[in-house]
């Protein structure tokens, strides 16, 4: 690929493949593509979707650049007045929520209907479907600012007006280099995410069989020669909970100046991360004792009660840090087996019973309530052995998170640079 230098008005991508030197000409979307709709067939009618088998596009599907299936299928005599589109269409969503901040757009794996909040494009011979999907998924927060309507009760886009937007286009052999590219991308995306869905269920699945279920003393499944019943032991004979740290608007500091305070925007579902909005205090204000690798970070307090109790395994922390007011730390000798334990189903009747507040009151962890709450613990070799398969698991999904964030970052860099 060759990095060329725009001019003022570009008529050409920074980046395109080697041998294309051709500008792109201007056409409008409606001289290289037609256009349809659909809506719902009578609900009063079971005959228009028992056993269907016949995909129905509602707002919801549209989840993946790529859609090869619906959550509903309707019959032949639902389909009956609704046009069945063809593979390589594009479905666009024109009435919805989403589009407060995202315009979805998929491209049809098999033919399908669509409802009413749904517009399709059918490309013709000289328009790659691949091509424009690229096209709208870089351009997305554009077209929104462009044919969003603003002032109705459901967010919503003017279609007829994006029917007859410009586009700069490339031959159609370009097209078709470009789109293909952007597919493979998104196979690769797509497979990561299955992988690392897979991962998690698989998690799960473990979590639930590797801890004994309420009113039994064993798990389901156990490491082999492990035979004696669990013993319960209360949180706080395995933990020191620690509270974190108060500080005020003045104490806060440039990053290069103060120690990092932790926060819930620390814990990515149940995964620790830094983030380039973290908090920075001055040396003066903390008063409490570092963090360390291995603690697990826990949220104490917060506006939304469902994100009460959320905590992660803090790993990778090179500088100094703190944990903030509304959050707790526990200090513990066997952190991935401690950290695992809390994903059972034990720490979520826990939550249910020992959080105050949300629904708009600020949700508290009563930290007292867990270091006195009782939970079954296996012997000190199963505990080991327990930790280490999760530990294993916990660096598979991470691994798999990090090569989807490279992939997607890689995505939007080329949709930057290989459309005009």
């Amino acid at each position: 690929m060759d990095e060329q230098r725009k001019p003022e008005k570009a008529l050409v991508p920074s980046l395109r493949f080697e041998g294309f030197n051709d500008p792109w000409e201007q056409r409008k979307l409606e001289e290289v593509a037609t256009f349809g709709g659909g809506h719902t067939p009578s609900m009063a009618d079971p005959c228009n979707y028992e056993n269907g088998s016949i995909p129905w596009i509602t707002s919801q599907d549209v989840k993946s650049q790529r859609l090869d299936k619906t959550t509903t299928l309707i019959t032949d005599k639902g389909a009956a007045e609704l046009n069945l589109y063809p593979v390589g269409s594009l479905v666009v969503v024109v009435r919805s929520g989403i589009l407060r901040h995202t315009l979805p757009v998929a491209e049809l794996q098999k033919p399908m209907t669509v409802n009413q909040d749904i517009r399709v494009i059918v490309p013709t011979e000289a328009l790659s479907s691949h091509w424009l999907l690229g096209y709208l998924e870089g351009n997305s927060r554009n077209l929104l600012l462009k044919f969003g309507k603003v002032g109705t009760t459901v967010e919503s886009i003017n279609f007829s007006e994006m029917k007859s937007m410009g586009l700069m286009m490339p031959s159609r052999e370009e097209q078709s280099r470009i789109g293909s590219l952007f597919a493979k991308l998104d196979s690769l995306i797509a497979l990561h995410q299955r992988k690392h869905g897979k991962l998690k269920t698989v998690k799960q699945s473990l979590l639930e069989k590797m801890f004994p279920k309420e009113g039994e003393d064993v798990p389901e499944i156990r490491f082999e020669g492990f035979t004696e019943p669990w013993e319960q032991r209360k949180f706080g004979e395995l933990a020191l909970l620690r509270r974190g740290l108060t500080y005020t608007p003045n104490d806060v500091v440039d990053a290069q100046q103060g120690t990092r305070v932790l926060r819930s925007s620390n814990i990515n579902e149940d995964r620790f991360e830094l983030s380039s909005d973290d908090v920075f205090v001055c040396e003066d204000a903390v008063n409490i004792d570092p963090v360390q690798n291995n603690d697990i970070l826990i949220t104490a307090a917060n506006g939304s009660g469902r994100l009460v109790g959320k905590r992660a395994l803090i790993k990778g922390l090179t500088d100094s840090a703190v944990h903030g007011g509304f959050m707790l730390l526990a200090s513990t000798e066997e952190p991935d087996f401690l950290n695992a334990a809390m994903g059972a189903e034990w720490y979520r009747r826990f939550l249910h019973m020992g959080v105050a507040g949300g629904n708009g009151a600020l949700g508290n962890l009563d930290s007292k309530a867990l270091r006195d709450y009782d939970l079954l613990v296996p012997n000190q070799g199963e505990r080991k052995a327990i930790g280490a398969l999760f530990q294993k698991l916990d660096s598979l999904i991470a691994l798999h998170q990090r090569e989807l964030e490279i992939l997607k970052n890689l995505k939007k860099a080329m949709l930057e640079k290989m459309f005009v």
